[in-house]
């Protein structure tokens, strides 16, 4: 592995008002990069007669989009390592904000999906940012910030629902996209005015083989998971992607233990700190998605159920907002926590909190109020579970590894996402009713859901304790001219 350049220490005016807003613009970016995720949930209902298509190819706009994010976060975050940070995050808005324009001027539903999977690039912009944040701030302001950036994930998704619901229904479908590119487009020219480019880089050659090897692995391992429900678990397809997963990702791990500049660490990866923190963020991606998942459907469940609401789209996203809002009261809360005990006590504590949000759902989900609060509970410990996880990372890694490092956990998160809606698709499969002649969940199918992802949550805790302490700190040492070694960088903590 080629050495990274020397770490100059910080030298920005932090008294500017570039230099004051750069933590804002990158928490603008990370919840516009979840707003995008989540603008096309309102309108999958109605699009296969906007578009023509059939329900089966609309279900590609989301799909599209969840494979090219898995896809090109650990790729994207790798050539930040070597390229430049904000050069890839500009890279990746860019690409953004012209598939946000491609969606609003057309409705071919091929075309809908390409500029979604463009749209996919923007997933990378949380890893980057974080280590950015690392890259720029002083020690004792790096906490906050990173745990800021880590809630706009949940932010995002949280004011995305709502807001893309009242466009959908007091304006046309494409002015939707026409608002998410202007958004796009504000968010480039705000990284290029306020977000430095960072010093760190890591020298030597990009790993285009490894970058082609895995993003086949994965989007073989995540078709067969998106789609298993669909086409049958048991169908030649499925088991042919998940035997082809197996198999590509197999000779992609021996590629990279044998390549001198690999695309993935895996020695890195094989240490306990890091290793379990993708194991943790593999679990707790599950849980957190759990909660949405089946909030926005339960309350939307029919009356005639006996325990549905018959909310529209619109009133589901109000109910999940106050998740949102607690997201982002209580990022501040999860930095204090981490500095004072440690950011693996902060995980497995965030953990806990989301069983517990579980157990809220399943002693009521009828009352809306009580709904609300075990959602809100839920979101409270996934905020500082992934507030936590990119602070595990960045204590864990060289500095010069640190954005492709945290793609890779933010990929183990999206892994353990698609895991989840395949898995509460299939609990309410097995579990439906007639209810006026079609079918519905029953409310025991949604209990069963909430209880499979509390007992995940629970062995994402376990994991978490499991984690290695910080090391004892050694004494900084300073390398000429006023630099700071990586091996200085890493023992810093964030």
């Amino acid at each position: 592995m080629a050495s990274p350049a020397p770490i100059p220490a910080p030298t920005r005016d932090d008294t500017g008002l570039r230099a004051r807003l750069a933590i804002p613009v990158l928490a603008y970016c990370g919840i516009l990069m979840a707003v995008m995720q989540t603008v096309v949930v309102p309108l999958l209902p109605d699009l296969p007669r906007l578009t023509g298509a059939s329900p089966a190819a609309v279900s590609w706009m989301v799909t599209a989009a969840l494979l090219s994010g898995a896809v090109l976060t650990p790729v994207l975050g790798r050539a930040g390592d070597m390229y430049g940070k904000r050069r890839v995050l500009l890279l990746s808005f860019a690409l953004m904000a012209a598939g946000s324009v491609i969606c609003a001027l057309t409705s071919e539903i091929g075309v809908l999906i390409a500029a979604r999977a463009l749209q996919g690039a923007a997933s990378c912009v949380v890893p980057l940012s974080i280590s950015i944040l690392r890259d720029e701030l002083p020690p004792e302001r790096r906490g906050s910030a990173v745990a800021l950036m880590s809630s706009t994930v949940g932010i995002g998704a949280a004011l995305g629902l709502p807001a893309a619901a009242v466009v959908v229904q007091y304006a046309n479908w494409h002015t939707m996209f026409w608002v998410t590119a202007v958004l796009g487009v504000s968010g480039v020219a705000l990284i290029r005015w306020a977000v430095p480019e960072s010093p760190v880089r890591e020298r030597g050659r990009f790993d285009v083989t490894g970058a082609l090897g895995l993003a086949a692995g994965l989007i073989c391992l995540l078709l067969a998971v998106s789609q298993g429900g669909q086409w049958g678990w048991g169908s030649t397809r499925i088991v042919g992607l998940f035997l082809a997963a197996v198999l590509v990702l197999g000779l992609w791990w021996w590629q990279q233990l044998r390549t001198e500049r690999p695309l993935v660490d895996l020695r890195l990866v094989s240490r306990p700190r890091v290793g379990l923190s993708h194991v943790a963020a593999l679990l707790t991606g599950f849980a957190f998605y759990a909660n949405s998942l089946v909030t926005a459907q339960l309350v939307q469940a029919p009356e005639a159920s006996g325990y549905g609401l018959g909310l529209s789209i619109v009133e589901t996203g109000l109910c999940l907002l106050p998740g949102g809002i607690t997201m982002l009261l209580f990022s501040p809360l999860s930095a204090r926590i981490s500095e004072a005990r440690g950011p693996r006590v902060t995980l497995a504590l965030g953990a806990a909190v989301i069983a517990v949000g579980y157990a809220v759902r399943i002693a009521d989900s009828h009352a809306l109020w009580m709904i609300m609060v075990g959602a809100a509970v839920v979101a409270t410990g996934t905020t500082l579970a992934y507030s936590a996880l990119p602070a595990l990372i960045l204590r864990a890694v060289p500095a010069g590894q640190t954005a492709s490092a945290n793609g890779v956990n933010v990929l183990m998160r999206t892994v353990g996402q698609a895991v989840s809606s395949a898995a509460v698709a299939a609990v309410l499969v097995h579990h439906t009713s007639l209810v006026g002649g079609a079918p519905v969940p029953t409310l025991h199918g949604y209990l069963l859901a909430f209880a499979v992802a509390g007992a995940v949550a629970l062995a994402a805790c376990a994991v978490a304790l499991t984690i290695p302490g910080d090391p004892r700190p050694a004494r900084p040492r300073r390398a000429e001219g006023g630099t700071r070694s990586v091996n200085d960088e890493a023992m810093e903590g964030a």
